[in-house]
């Protein structure tokens, strides 16, 4: 029955490979390999005995392959020019790149077969890290901001309230809008209503309501979400 070994980690800290020690013999003395080899090779356990060492990337699937860390036996290629060669085997591939004294990038690993492309990888990364500082930066995470009211609020405080939640509204957050009951005010729930209708005509430059306001136990709740119109 085969017995799998695996190398610790510390052996391969400096590897981007895991090594995968398949072979028949149960003792697990200490084992010194080349962590850094990307193809299936041979090594003696003992003189009657051979291991098998087999190497699983250990990589995120989301970083791009290059050079020899592409595994397919064809791709599609497109040359330095952009332009479209069509499919060689990876063996012709990194021939023409290393012609050019470039890198092959796999762009499109999902392809049938993958799409490679001869380009200067370093350039090519830096290019991709910029485009993602820009998306991080343009890229806003939409707040739910809660403005309380209560049944009894005056006109002056909802046109206060009104101001933060526009504030709010404008930096593209939506706008929760609470309104508690408390005692006997739970018996006049139009007081409440009528509040949270004022409240959205107040806003409603910048917001339109999400949901409409409703009662939950002794809470009402409304939802106001940006216009789309308003920056």
């Amino acid at each position: 029955m085969n017995i799998i070994f695996e190398v610790k980690a510390e052996v391969i800290r400096f590897s981007p490979y895991r090594l995968a020690l398949v072979g028949l013999n149960s003792k697990t003395d200490s084992i010194v390999a080349d962590a850094c080899v990307s193809a299936i090779f041979y090594m003696y356990w003992s003189p009657d005995r051979i291991l098998e060492v087999r190497t699983i990337s250990t990589k995120d699937n989301k970083q791009t392959q290059i050079n020899e860390e592409i595994r397919a036996s064809e791709i599609r290629l497109i040359n330095e020019n952009g332009v479209m060669v069509g499919i060689v085997s990876i063996d012709e591939a990194l021939r023409l790149a290393e012609e050019a004294d470039l890198d092959l990038v796999n762009i499109s690993p999902n392809a049938v077969p993958p799409v490679c492309k001869i380009l200067d990888y370093g350039k090519y990364r830096y290019e991709q890290q910029k485009k993602e500082k820009t998306a991080k930066k343009n890229q806003h995470v939409t707040e739910i901001k809660e403005i309380r009211l209560s049944a009894s609020i005056e006109d002056h405080d909802v046109e206060v309230k009104a101001k933060n939640a526009i504030k709010f509204l404008q930096d593209g957050d939506k706008v929760k809008v609470s309104l508690r009951f408390r005692g006997r005010e739970r018996d006049y729930t139009q007081l409440g209503y009528d509040a949270m209708e004022k409240f959205a005509d107040l806003v409603s430059e910048y917001g339109v309501i999400e949901k409409p306001a409703k009662m939950e136990g002794r809470r009402m709740n409304m939802f106001l979400a940006p216009r789309k119109d308003k920056k």
